[in-house]
């Protein structure tokens, strides 16, 4: 799975920062980019529910390890409380 954010990863390293949208599916067993959709976005299981603000919790913890980059580097621009997300990462 982790071939589904290669182009963004070198993205990341030659501007610096990466943007990409998101479809999120809340209360998932484990947190996993499952597949790129159509519309290029990824689908990304998230093990937690929707409240709260926990989904987007993980959502970034999940995110931070895949690219190597601290939380605090990662965040949503669009869509927190929506499943279609927009996201910034900075290296």
């Amino acid at each position: 799975m982790q071939r589904m954010f290669e182009s963004f990863k070198e993205e990341m390293d030659r501007e610096g920062s990466v943007r990409f949208y998101i479809r999120a599916r809340p209360n998932a067993s484990a947190t996993k980019a499952v597949e790129v959709m159509d519309d290029e976005s990824i689908k990304i299981d998230i093990a937690a529910v929707p409240e709260n603000g926990k989904a987007n919790i993980e959502l970034i913890k999940y995110l931070a390890k895949e690219f190597g980059v601290p939380k605090g580097n990662i965040v949503i621009v669009t869509g927190a409380t929506s499943r279609q997300k927009l996201v910034k990462i900075v290296r």
